[in-house]
């Protein structure tokens, strides 16, 4: 429960140091990129001191067949080359969808609040726990459904129209970070499911390297003006970003992952809504008050 406690703390300190850059108005794509710069850099400090790991003798299409044979087979324990292979795959996949992730999460704070961006971000939870479901058979019990169902109704009640405009109704980001945020915890459990905690910091390395990559593209394509401020936010950003994936994938190591997201999640909204309402003097409406009661409740109840 420790690395879990470490994991929501970094997990809030995400959201607020958000909150803080939207509000000052920053170029949200140079905090995007220096944040991913830091993430690379201190996962890059890990696997110096730890060391890197790199197999003498790499047979990549060994390892593959190896991978292969451990997904249809949980008896079948990894390599440490395999581990690697595998490190270095789901790290190259996971970069794009961790770097559309933050993007669709910053937009979400300026446009909605920090409390409700927060809560679509962790209700996310939704997507690793049904790919669950569907590769590894992890059923939820008739009171997780029950979970599942409160979750999904809250997505609808924020969404519902109130205007005759469609268009202004639909609140595409949160339903896009929702999805893209989902599919980023996914890849933490993805890796962790059949690699070797050795390779977590190259996983993150490689992670945070590709969604650098994208992050810098659209960054210099914006060609927006980029102030210190913007990369100072960054890096403090970067930091509890690498974090929260790293004690997050030690958490899944020692617990079951039906525990662990809907804790995580739970627990990261209730601390960015009290930081959110105190420091931020946030106030939310009643239909957006009554969907983070319903998504905390429904984290509850995924987690009995």
């Amino acid at each position: 429960m420790f690395f879990l406690f470490l994991a929501i703390c970094s997990s809030s300190a995400i959201a607020l140091i958000f909150k803080y850059s939207e509000t000052s108005r920053m170029n949200r794509y140079a905090v995007t990129s220096a944040n991913y710069f830091a993430a690379i850099l201190t996962s890059g400090i890990i696997l110096m001191v730890r060391g890197l790991l790199v197999p003498e003798e790499l047979d990549f299409i060994n390892a593959l067949k190896q991978i292969s044979e451990s997904m249809s087979s949980d008896s079948i324990m990894i390599s440490s080359e395999s581990s690697f292979v595998w490190a270095v795959i789901v790290g190259l996949c996971a970069g794009g969808f961790f770097f559309l992730a933050f993007i669709y999460y910053q937009i979400s704070v300026r446009n909605h609040g920090v409390g409700l961006s927060g809560a679509f971000a962790k209700l996310g939870i939704l997507v690793p726990m049904l790919l669950s479901l569907l590769f590894w058979k992890e059923y939820p019990s008739q009171v997780q459904w029950l979970g599942i169902v409160l979750a999904i109704f809250s997505i609808v009640i924020v969404n519902w129209p109130k205007k005759k405009s469609l268009k202004n109704a639909i609140r595409l980001s949160l339903l896009l970070l929702f999805l893209f945020g989902g599919i980023s915890e996914f890849s933490n459990k993805v890796f962790q499911k059949y690699g070797l905690q050795d390779h977590r910091a190259l996983f993150l390395f490689i992670n945070f390297s590709i969604a650098f990559a994208f992050s810098l593209v659209t960054t210099l394509n914006k060609r927006l003006p980029i102030k210190r401020r913007d990369l100072i936010t960054g890096i403090f950003v970067g930091i509890p970003n690498l974090f929260s994936s790293y004690f997050l994938i030690m958490a899944l190591d020692k617990i079951k992952a039906a525990v662990v997201f809907p804790i995580y999640s739970a627990g990261t909204i209730v601390v960015i809504n009290l930081v959110g309402l105190l420091l931020f003097k946030e106030r939310l409406k009643k239909l957006e008050i009554s969907a983070i009661i319903l998504v905390i409740i429904s984290l509850v109840l995924i987690n009995l």
